[in-house]
């Protein structure tokens, strides 16, 4: 589309975590050339098991959905490069009709696109040793993690408000929580702490200075400075996130007090032609939710940036549709759709499944 105005992609998505491939999936497939800019990791690609993405059994691996995602993006006609995104700046001077644009740098790279799709995320603070392996006894999302530990020892460490909450929470799944301090004095809210006592949590105040695993690999129990030793199946720590948001800095884009990018509903941010989906804005970091709202900002650029219907102000200055401005597709896409096997062309007569009354 705006490619053959001297741009080399419509839009360019910086991570590829499921909010970022679910941007390009949606934006490739409605027709707009797009480049996938991965790094690499990031908290998807460390889950041992997928839960709560409907139709994703618990055998596959968080590795292996990005993987299945990529291929699936790339199939469409999509570009993935594996690479750090140095640096987006805005274009001054973009051609018509295109009114910004931006230049995204990798090292010695430089792609001038329309569109921008932050997607970068953020990690978890992670505790000191000793800990048992993440997935395995280290756990970080309360929401997808819960069900595992019913009826089974748990721990949670931290000595903030989140950390006690999120040990009252545990007790909706067990009866048996630990609230980890490790030796740090508490810094709870005296609210919380008035919370805390009138639930059954027990407050560990010792440093821990050991960890047993059980055969299968999984945390058996903590060791402490005190001399006890307490069992737990896994648990949760909360010392906060570190948003990847050197961008976001970069490019001065309005933050809530949380820290997460200010959007609207469709992950427009104070920067106009540039989105944030996934975990660098507010909301559950949940799969399924940045999977929409990769989608919602995927079908608001391709609304952005679609050639047609051409408004009657554009028909005043560019004349009518042509049979040579149809269809608004780089070549390179309309190649991939006619070969891909979903396309329509593709379909045998044979397989046709719905039926008429």
């Amino acid at each position: 589309m705006y490619t053959d105005n001297g741009f080399d992609y419509d839009v360019a998505v910086v991570g590829g975590g499921p909010a970022g491939l679910t941007s390009a999936l949606y934006t490739t497939r409605l027709g707009l050339d797009t480049l996938i800019v991965d790094r690499g990791g990031g908290r998807a690609a460390m889950m041992k098991e997928t839960h709560n993405v409907i139709g994703i059994g618990e055998e596959t691996s968080g590795a292996e959905l990005l993987q299945a995602a990529r291929e699936q993006v790339e199939g469409y006609g999509a570009d993935y490069r594996r690479g750090f995104v140095e640096d987006v700046t805005p274009i001054e001077d973009t051609p018509e009709p295109v009114e910004n644009g931006f230049i995204v740098s990798m090292g010695d790279e430089e792609y001038r696109v329309c569109r921008v799709v932050l997607a970068t995320g953020f990690s978890d603070e992670r505790p000191d040793p000793p800990l048992p392996p993440t997935g395995r006894g280290l756990h970080y999302c309360l929401h997808c993690d819960a069900y595992m530990f019913v009826d089974e020892p748990v721990y949670v460490m931290g000595t903030n408000d989140a950390a006690a909450y999120v040990a009252m929470i545990m007790l909706n799944y067990t009866d048996d929580v630990d609230l980890l301090t490790r030796g740090d004095d508490p810094d709870w809210s005296d609210e919380t702490a008035t919370m805390l006592e009138a639930h059954p949590v027990d407050v560990v105040t010792a440093e821990i200075t050991g960890m047993n695993k059980a055969e299968n690999g999984w945390l058996e129990s903590f060791e402490f400075a005190d001399g006890t030793v307490r069992p737990y199946t896994g648990g949760f720590p909360m010392y906060g996130s570190n948003y990847h948001d050197d961008i976001v800095e970069s490019l001065d884009l309005e933050r809530n007090e949380d820290g997460t990018v200010a959007v609207d509903d469709d992950g427009r941010t104070s920067v106009d032609g540039v989105y944030a989906v996934g975990d660098l804005t507010p909301g559950h970091n949940q799969v399924p939710i940045a999977m929409g709202e990769g989608a919602n900002a995927g079908i608001a650029i391709h609304m952005d940036l679609r050639a047609f219907p051409r408004s009657l102000e554009a028909i005043d200055e560019q004349g009518p549709v042509t049979d040579a401005d149809v269809p608004a597709l780089s070549s390179s896409l309309e190649s991939t759709a006619l070969d891909h096997e979903g396309h329509a062309g593709g379909v045998d007569e044979g397989s046709e499944t719905d039926t008429a009354d």
